[in-house]
Parts: structure tokens; C-alpha cells; sequence
């Protein structure tokens, strides 16, 4: 099954859901946005600093990826950026 050409986001009955809920607010997003996806940020920066390093075992690769990303989480503004450049925010937008 290919979930990607699954369109129940398109389906009558959630269109029906939104219109009779109004307090609801519906994005629609395309399948995939890695612009809008900070987590790609984040792996971008994992991957630029594991960049040319040959692994000699599994555990050695384990042990380097998960010091990356105790580096980045000790960095809150890191991470706060990697949201900033998406545009996104973490606060729901006010009513009209």
C-alpha cells in the first residue's frame, strides 16, 4: 500500500468534520515539505558533523550519532533555529 496517494484527508466526511466544527482550523500540506519539517534541520546538522568519518563498528557509529544529538540538545538555540527556519511556531494561531 502506498500511503503516499492515500487522500482521506480529501474524504466528504472530514470536509463535513471541519465545516461543523469551527473552532477547528485545517492546513493542508503538500506530502512532503522538508522546508516545513525542522527535524531535518536538525538531521542536516548530525550529518555535517559526522560528515567523512568511516565507523569501525555499529557501536562506534551508535556512539557518535547519539553524542551529536546530546550536543544539539544541550544547545536549545540550535534547535530553536531549526524551528525559526521553518517558519512554523509553536504557539496556535489567534482567531479571526
Amino acid at each position: 500500500m502506498q500511503l503516499h496517494k492515500l487522500n482521506t484527508h480529501l474524504a466528504a466526511g472530514l470536509k463535513q468534520y471541519e465545516a461543523e466544527h469551527d473552532l477547528l482550523t485545517a492546513v493542508r500540506l503538500p506530502p512532503y515539505a522538508a522546508d516545513l519539517n525542522p527535524v531535518e534541520a536538525l538531521w542536516s546538522l548530525v550529518r555535517g558533523a559526522m560528515a567523512n568519518t568511516a565507523f569501525d563498528t555499529p557501536d562506534d557509529l551508535d556512539r557518535t550519532l547519539r553524542r551529536e544529538l546530546r550536543r544539539i540538545q544541550l544547545r536549545p538555540h540550535l534547535i530553536d533555529g531549526c524551528l525559526t527556519a521553518t517558519g512554523l511556531t509553536l504557539a496556535p494561531p489567534t482567531p479571526p
